[in-house]
């Protein structure tokens, strides 16, 4: 579907935004090699590999975060709360990097032990990607080449609609996100996880997969979906689709004035609570300083606890 497919491409503009150098802080903005973190408690969810991958998965820190990129091997990685905090609902956290890298700490460890601290079983989800130039310098260059050719595009048009970006199958990482709902359930008894309480968030391109799962997957059931930062554009509102608590910063380039996800929901008479931020830019994970939208998570908690999420219904 044209739609979906426009709004799940058009994180891959937030992806080279972040490699674009922004005056005051492109020293911040500097690309770093890093050693892969170890991951002892990452399970592989044994979907597969990636057609035409050039190079081996590597690691690299930026603005002060570990990502990773040429992701071939899917992975689930459990941050469970404490047995006194826990509250049996769960999340599964998609983080984002326009499907080229993960910032898997700023938009996936660090939002799952906040969530575990509230009780809440997280799960981060560190699915395939699309290939990118094996150096460094490969990757800052591709993902720039690609940030001024849209830039450009944009240059001419003076309305509020995004340029159209590049499109992309993701058949693999649906089938990433369907394996780690699947193994949520396999294993609830063994997390605590209450499966009618399951539900997933995702940032930037994260949340893009996060709607492209909600849209398209027919295996997962989710009880709720928070997309952060992702696109804005209208799409076709499936009958069972779930709750959704959507955040975006005016300021965000991948906002520009639009409403469509939401208003698709609200005519569909599905439960929605958006939130627009006054400031935050994109890619703030769960806050930078002296922003507006550093108070997000508070928001979805207090929106969980509020819809029933964060206890058992009665019949459990």
């Amino acid at each position: 579907m044209y739609k979906i497919a426009r709004q799940a491409a058009l994180h891959v503009l937030a992806a080279a935004a972040l490699f674009t150098a922004v005056p005051g802080l492109a020293q911040d903005g500097t690309i770093y090699p890093l050693d892969a973190p170890a991951e002892p408690n990452a399970i592989p969810l044994g979907t597969g590999g990636v057609e035409d991958q050039p190079a081996s998965e590597t690691w690299f820190r930026q603005w002060g975060d570990p990502m990773a990129r040429n992701i071939t091997t899917a992975t689930l990685t459990p941050f469970l709360p404490e047995p006194e905090k826990a509250n049996g609902a769960a999340v599964i956290v998609a983080p984002g990097g326009g499907f080229r890298w993960l910032s898997l700490g700023n938009e996936g460890w660090e939002v799952a032990e906040a969530l575990a601290d509230r009780g809440i079983a997280a799960f981060v989800l560190k699915y395939r990607l699309q290939p990118t130039p094996e150096s460094l310098d490969g990757f800052r260059e591709s993902m720039n080449r690609m940030f001024a050719e849209v830039d450009e595009s944009s240059d001419d048009s003076q309305d509020m609609e995004p340029p159209r970006r590049p499109r992309w199958d993701l058949s693999n990482q649906l089938e990433d996100a369907e394996a780690a709902y699947a193994m949520i359930l396999e294993r609830a008894s063994e997390w605590g996880v209450d499966t009618s309480r399951l539900g997933m968030i995702g940032f930037s391109a994260g949340a893009g997969l996060t709607m492209h799962s909600t849209l398209h997957s027919e295996t997962m059931d989710l009880a709720f979906i928070g997309p952060i930062y992702g696109g804005m554009g209208a799409v076709e509102v499936p009958e069972n689709a779930p709750p959704m608590f959507n955040v975006i910063a005016s300021d965000d380039f991948l906002f520009g004035g639009q409403f469509g996800v939401v208003e698709s929901w609200f005519n569909a008479g599905v439960p929605v609570e958006f939130h627009l931020y006054q400031n935050g830019g994109h890619g703030f994970g769960l806050g930078n300083p002296d922003r507006t939208s550093n108070r997000w998570f508070d928001a979805f908690i207090y929106w969980l606890d509020v819809n029933g999420f964060l206890e058992a219904s009665p019949e459990a």
